[in-house]
């Protein structure tokens, strides 16, 4: 498969295996609702009425006082009282195979190309870390709300990128279907894409 180089105008080859499949919707969701649901931390915990500390002693007889029956301090009804349906850690994680991993994102990737919404970089930098460098850059080439894929750590993109809204950085061994799926470009060096290709083929 063919792509262009933007900065060098050169023809620039890739496997079809990887970079042109067909568009699998149900797969890329699962991958994504499994992403997203392992990353959940599930740390939220409350205490039920078992667990709050207070006596056990009941607070005043059965009958004869004129007020409503009660049987613990630690009621749910009452103020310091435990949790009616107390929240418990919890783990989210949604097992997802390898195949099916690879697979959505070789047809993430597939469909970012046919879409034209995948630019392919020889060299993708800045010489210094200053936001307006990159800004200029990319009003250069008329592309925004983009992800930008390395192949190695660029601590000039880094930084010059962070106070971005819709601009992000990420070496090759973080991307995600999550942030390929969340931009509506995505800039990719030549080196990392073939780093992609040796990853998914």
């Amino acid at each position: 498969m063919e792509l262009i180089l933007q900065d060098k105008k050169n023809i620039f080859y890739v496997s079809d295996k990887v970079f042109n499949c067909n568009f699998n919707e149900a797969l890329i969701h699962q991958v994504i609702v499994s992403y997203l649901s392992s990353s959940r931390q599930g740390t939220k915990a409350q205490k039920s009425r078992a667990e709050v500390s207070g006596s056990g002693k009941k607070p005043w007889r059965q009958k004869g006082t004129g007020r409503a029956r009660v049987g613990s301090l630690r009621s749910p009804i009452w103020r310091s009282g435990g949790v009616t349906f107390a929240a418990k850690p919890k783990n989210f994680f949604q097992k997802i195979n390898k195949k099916m991993y690879k697979g959505a994102l070789r047809s993430i990737f597939s469909e970012l190309i046919r879409k034209n919404r995948l630019f392919v970089f020889e060299n993708f930098s800045i010489n210094i870390p200053k936001t307006k460098l990159l800004v200029n850059k990319l009003n250069s080439i008329k592309i925004f709300d983009v992800l930008v894929v390395t192949e190695k750590y660029d601590n000039n993109l880094l930084l010059a990128s962070r106070n971005l809204y819709k601009v992000h950085t990420k070496t090759i061994n973080l991307i995600d279907p999550v942030s390929l799926v969340s931009f509506k470009h995505v800039i990719i060096t030549s080196a990392a894409i073939k780093k992609v290709e040796t990853l998914l083929l």
